[in-house]
């Protein structure tokens, strides 16, 4: 099959927009739709100056997502002495998984010399992920500690320098299964912390105000696109499951998104389109509702009340 565009050899074919697309398109094509997301969510402040650059905080596992997304932006910001970038990689504690990954992540920012931090869950928490699983206090599968652990820590570690933002390497079908998982479990307050993480112009966001601003530039690329790019970049990403994923209904909404996307391509662009319609006006109830967020009784990290999540788990596994 030809490039629509140039007519060599195409790498992929887009079922949802019907495009064929040699190397070189396609590869543009991804680098395109990521810089005109940063362009829609108004994410570069009007404000910054080289004297006044602001800090954006990339959080980088080492996985395909995350290695693009941080060879994109430092391509496209290394020239702009307004964006300072900073890429945060957190292990976990699992062996023969996580130092991989780590190691394609110090590849990456040392070829492209670039500020890399690496923070730990026995450091930070005095817990490792393989020991959480042998013992599992709440009988929760071990993605749901996880997820706590490495949610805290970027945050932390955002305010800790200083960052104006934080930016994470979600793709369209990440974003597509949250949606629908969201939907399914009419969890309206999850729409609405959506909608604060990942949309609309930074100036219009106003339930973070004690959380460094998110946002997900990859999030109009789907997982395949994402990885294919790394491939044929060449990309020292670290492409394999974790030993411990076992979120066995995310799995199912996995599977349905797939079929329906087979099916009927475009869904996964559908449902984010008309999901984002529904966070905003989730994000608008919970503002009239006064959403604001307490100190967590214990560390102090901005919560719904009482004491946070992160907390809660650390007391039940020291039992």
């Amino acid at each position: 099959m030809e490039c629509d565009r140039c007519g060599e050899d195409a790498v992929m074919h887009a079922a949802y927009s019907g495009a064929h697309l040699c190397e070189t398109h396609f590869r543009r094509s991804v680098e395109k739709r990521m810089r005109r997301r940063i362009r829609e969510d108004d994410l570069v402040p009007r404000d910054a100056t080289p004297e006044e650059p602001v800090t954006w905080l990339i959080g980088l596992s080492g996985g395909k997502d995350s290695v693009v997304l941080t060879q994109l932006l430092a391509e496209t910001f290394a020239e702009d002495p307004r964006i300072e970038l900073v890429a945060l990689s957190i292990h976990e504690g699992i062996e023969g998984y996580r130092d991989e990954s780590l190691d394609a992540a110090e590849a990456l920012t040392d070829t492209l010399a670039l500020r890399h931090e690496t923070v730990s869950y026995s450091e930070e928490f005095g817990v490792r992920m393989d020991d959480v699983v042998e013992d599992d206090p709440e009988n929760m599968a071990a993605c749901a500690y996880c997820g706590v652990f490495r949610r805290d820590l970027l945050s932390r570690y955002a305010d800790e320098y200083d960052a104006d933002l934080l930016l994470t390497g979600h793709n369209l079908d990440d974003e597509a299964e949250t949606a629908l998982m969201n939907f399914f479990e009419g969890d309206v307050d999850q729409m609405a912390k959506h909608f604060d993480a990942s949309l609309g112009p930074l100036p219009e966001r106003s339930l973070t105000e004690q959380h460094v601003p998110r946002a997900k530039p990859l999030r109009d690329v789907p997982e395949k696109e994402v990885a294919l790019y790394a491939r044929l970049a060449e990309l020292p990403a670290h492409i394999t499951e974790c030993p411990h994923a076992e979120e066995a209904y995310r799995g199912e909404i996995q599977d349905l998104l797939y079929t329906m996307e087979e099916a009927h391509p475009g869904t996964r662009h559908s449902i984010m389109a008309g999901y984002e319609q529904l966070a905003r006006y989730a994000a608008e109830r919970v503002e009239k509702d006064d959403g604001a967020y307490d100190a967590c009784d214990t560390c102090g990290a901005p919560t719904s009340g009482g004491r946070c999540r992160k907390c809660q788990l650390l007391s039940a596994l020291e039992g």
